[in-house]
């Protein structure tokens, strides 16, 4: 494994299924966790640069630390990064995830309280009761209209995506708050309960039909170098893009015309 998104090894600690492959390395099983906070940047180094973002509920296996930053991998996608290590809460399962674009974490089961926190779609909970139109977490108290219930999940990834229109756009966002090209069709298809890794180069590895171009269907995807768009309706994409600093609609010839007035050509047509 050269990938380092996926090498689950740093600072001379290993996880133990790399036994036989890395010498020098003390192999470790890690230690799993959740995440506690409403986001938390997974970075290449600690405090560097974000490679993406991990939602509350996430599940995550630390690997080795060092000032207050955590190494570690995702459960759901194994990409391999450093957050902070006040993120981390403990391995409790969680039972509902959020199906809104956003939701508020409230410290009382009271609208008028302020706000303890933002959640995005896509972050999961372990709800322990319920009270009123409220749901009670170990986090706080979440409107329950927001929530559904883990396996419960959307029907229509385009109509998800759709949801997420007008958010910006951040490099490595996975969030309401930013969210980019390959976080927008990740979020959108996991609200579905569908497979999808993290990066646009690895959403366009992954196995499906081709489609001609003029045959795109509402769910394909079209890929450029390093990007990503979700076809809407036909002659119509959903993206989050750098141009427009936003998730936004286009016409998807105009944009493939934009785009390849900038250099890039289309690279595949998914249907998946």
């Amino acid at each position: 494994m050269t990938d380092r998104r996926f090498l689950r090894a740093a600072r001379g600690v290993a996880h133990d299924s790399l036994a036989g492959a890395l010498e020098g390395h003390h192999l470790t099983p890690g230690l799993w966790h959740r995440i506690a906070w409403p986001l938390v940047d997974l970075c290449d180094s600690p405090g560097g640069a974000r490679d993406r973002q991990l939602l509350m509920g996430t599940r995550f296996c630390v690997l080795t630390s060092e000032a207050g930053q955590v190494f570690g991998f995702d459960e759901d996608d194994g990409y391999c990064g450093w957050l902070e290590s006040g993120a981390l809460g403990p391995d409790n399962a969680p039972t509902h995830w959020v199906a809104a674009p956003a939701t508020h974490l409230y410290p009382a089961p009271d609208i008028k309280t302020r706000e303890s926190g933002r959640l995005s779609m896509g972050a999961r909970l372990q709800v322990t009761g319920f009270e009123g139109a409220f749901a009670e977490t170990p986090a706080g108290y979440v409107p329950r209209v927001h929530l559904r219930a883990l396996g419960d999940w959307r029907d229509d990834p385009v109509a998800a995506a759709r949801d997420l229109l007008g958010t910006p756009y951040l490099w490595g966002g996975n969030s309401r708050d930013g969210i980019d090209c390959s976080g927008l069709v990740q979020v959108a298809r996991r609200a579905c309960g569908l497979p999808c890794p993290p990066d646009s180069d690895l959403q366009r590895a992954m196995s499906g039909a081709d489609v001609v171009p003029g045959a795109e269907e509402p769910g394909d995807l079209v890929f450029w170098a390093g990007h990503v768009a979700l076809v809407l309706a036909p002659g119509q994409m959903i993206h989050a893009n750098a141009h427009h600093m936003a998730v936004v609609i286009e016409d998807l010839e105009t944009a493939i015309a934009r785009i390849a007035a900038g250099g890039s050509q289309v690279l595949r047509r998914l249907r998946v």
